[in-house]
């Protein structure tokens, strides 16, 4: 028999897979299924309460589930005239749902509850495999609790699908950190690949940090390191470069128009509009002008503290302070171990990721929403659960440093407290003060439990306490999302605050939650508009309004509905229904929004004219009076033209003006359609 001599590579591979061949406490498994079941339960519950939710992405679900030239290049509409301002990966799922169970919002919403499940168990794998369960648990717990993980993975956005994405290629390069096998590194790049097809550029935030863990410790030769650090680039190249090349590539007569670009191409909106132009704010045919940031900026103040302010505080920011404050302690006890060690690397990976989106979204000049910032959250609940876990852990290996770790988790836990109680200060809550009495009481408890003889009980105790309390905060306001509708382009999670709203054009822009379903708990007195006839996405009969109809805290409409769509009433449905089988496209109506209302009331092709913004140029003038001669659209609906908005194309205000010069105008129910078949 051979024997193979020990060396401190295969050595420290041996010790970072040692937490995995532990036999696994009985009560593991049944910890995490109740885990992934009342995760599973709260984004599930109440799911039809959001009706569309984002218009602007159920019709391309729609258009995806009906056609599958618009599911491949992600169109808003069945005809293909143009694409979402988004790469379709996000759609995809959503849209195989519906066309196996039709159109409505549990087909449509349910593969995003699911993801997030996934992703908390993924989230709790990746964290399970360099610590205990304990920890593992920790990080799904404050993961799944952050209310705008809660609201995000019940919407269709496509930030759902990044999260899963990114968080499983996280799991890939603990997996690589951990044996140096060369596939999980190349999964990784295939992960990545994919969240770059849901989110662009956002998906390399994540990059720098994996990649430093990745060269930093995984136990092979640095030259093996850097060739498979090489094969993840080629990974990604090939699993996102394929349908860029398609886009880029297909005739483009052969495939719709790309939304949000302003030369009919995939790698202009890369690098422009959401891309480099998210950094600088110069973003051509944006709804604002663009640059600087600062003060007055639509999109609210840049800085260190734009995370933590107002409105946006509440979405991710709960546990921000303690996970700062162990990824620190983590990174000081670890220092010097050795360079292989999968507990630090894994610190690493979540950390960076926590830091450099922080970063990002704090100092970024250009478009910024609340909810975006669900990008944070697994970067955070992966230190959460190490953190707290580890220095549990390692209080037992000396007193010395027994007593020194217990006043770094009471610190801790102070911190957590008082932030609560400032978060929960701005939408007036009645936890704050037991949030901060119980946090404080814990905290004491925990450091006593240091110097007090036999104080195992009293840390303990303490110690369940304190995540007690601390997630206390942000479940509540998870709680309060779930129990809501929300719609349009702009939510955030969480009841009202009193301050931190960036109020643009028309009310709400940065910081507005979406508007509340009629039956779902209008929140805080907001108004609802009365339901309108129509296709009902839950099949009860009636069309839910966009958000944006009516007051409360919505966003604002800006061009009569091109961020919360419109109301569909039962005429121009019937209208739009006609002879619609004989037209590419039912009707034509500027702004994507404005669109996708009537092609979801109506479930016929509508043309958003200008894209989201209503500023691309597409169709051009001469390219609709072709339609038009063609015979491909039936009807113009009025209303929506924003003109060119920061440089973006006048086609839209073109057509309309020669829309109403060649045509004759008619009122269908309070809204002015000309029927483009009569001159």
């Amino acid at each position: 028999m051979t024997t193979t001599a020990s060396t401190p590579e295969t050595a420290a591979v041996s010790e970072t897979r040692a937490p995995e061949r532990q036999r696994r406490p009985r009560w593991e498994l049944p910890a995490l299924g109740a885990l992934l079941v009342v995760t599973a339960f709260t984004y599930i519950w109440n799911l039809g309460a959001s009706g569309w939710a984002n218009a602007f992405y159920s019709a391309a679900v729609q258009a995806g589930a009906e056609n599958w030239t618009a599911f491949l290049f992600g169109s808003s509409d069945a005809g293909n005239s143009i694409t979402v301002d988004k790469p379709p990966a996000f759609l995809w799922l959503m849209a195989l749902s519906v066309r196996v169970f039709g159109l409505n919002t549990w087909a449509m919403l349910i593969p995003q509850a699911l993801l997030g499940v996934a992703t908390t168990a993924v989230l709790y794998a990746a964290v399970r495999r360099v610590s205990t369960p304990v920890a593992a648990l920790l990080a799904g717990v404050a993961f799944a609790s952050t209310p705008i993980v809660a609201l995000m993975f019940r919407y269709n956005n496509p930030d759902a699908m990044l999260v899963f994405l990114l968080t499983l290629t996280a799991y890939f390069v603990v997996r690589a950190v951990q044996d140096g096998r060369t596939r999980w590194m190349l999964w990784a790049g295939v992960a990545i690949g994919f969240a770059f097809l849901t989110k662009q550029l956002q998906a390399f935030v994540v990059l720098p940090g994996f990649a430093a863990a990745y060269l930093l410790a995984a136990p092979v030769p640095l030259r093996r390191r850097l060739r498979d650090g090489l094969l993840a680039v080629a990974a990604i190249i090939g699993s996102a470069g394929w349908w860029v090349a398609l886009v880029e590539l297909v005739p483009e007569s052969w495939r719709p128009y790309v939304g949000g670009s302003q030369n009919d191409s995939f790698l202009e909106l890369t690098f422009g509009y959401n891309g480099l132009g998210r950094i600088t704010g110069n973003e051509t045919g944006s709804v604002t002008p663009g640059g600087g940031g600062g003060q007055g900026s639509m999109w609210g103040s840049t800085g260190i503290t734009r995370l933590l302010d107002g409105e946006i505080g509440g979405q991710a920011s709960w546990l921000i302070p303690a996970a700062v404050i162990l990824m620190v302690a983590l990174l000081v006890l670890t220092w010097r171990r050795p360079r292989t060690d999968a507990l630090r690397a894994s610190v690493i990976v979540w950390g960076s990721w926590m830091l450099v989106t922080f970063l990002v979204f704090s100092f970024m000049s250009g478009i910024f929403h609340a909810y975006y910032t669900v990008a944070l959250a697994p970067g955070i609940a992966g230190v959460i659960g190490l953190g707290a876990a580890e220095l549990w852990r390692m209080r037992g290996e000396s007193a010395r440093r027994g007593r020194a770790l217990t006043i770094v988790l009471a610190g801790t836990v102070m911190v957590t407290a008082v932030w609560a109680f400032v978060l929960l200060g701005r939408s007036e809550s009645l936890l704050r003060w037991p949030v901060l009495v119980l946090g404080a009481a814990s905290a004491i408890g925990l450091a006593a439990s240091a110097w007090v003889p036999d104080s195992r009980k009293l840390a303990v105790r303490s110690a369940v306490a304190a995540v007690v309390v601390c997630l206390a905060g942000p479940t509540s306001y998870t709680v309060y999302t779930v129990q809501q509708g929300y719609t349009g382009s702009i939510i955030t999670a969480g009841p009202a605050v009193q301050s931190g709203s960036m109020r643009g054009p028309g009310g709400g822009m940065g910081g507005g939650q979406g508007m509340p379903q009629p039956g779902a708990g209008a929140a805080d007195g907001a108004d609802s508009a009365p339901n309108a006839p129509g296709t009902s996405p839950d099949g009860s009969g009636t069309q839910p309004p966009s958000a944006g109809s009516a007051g409360g805290r919505a966003e604002g409409r800006m061009g009569g509905g091109l961020l919360g769509g419109t109301t569909v009433s039962d005429q121009i449905t019937e209208m739009l229904r006609g002879d619609s089988t004989a037209f590419r496209w039912a009707a034509a109506t500027t702004g994507s929004q404005n669109a996708a209302s009537y092609q979801l009331a109506a479930d016929v092709p509508v043309m958003p004219i200008g894209g989201f913004n209503g500023s691309d140029p597409f169709p051009t003038l001469q390219l609709f009076q072709q339609y038009v001669d063609d015979g491909e659209i039936h009807f113009y609906i009025a209303g929506g033209s924003m003109g060119a908005p920061n440089g973006g194309s006048s086609a839209s205000s073109e057509i309309e003006s020669w829309v109403q010069q060649n045509f004759t105008a008619q009122t269908v129910d309070g809204v002015t359609v000309y029927d483009l078949t009569q001159r």
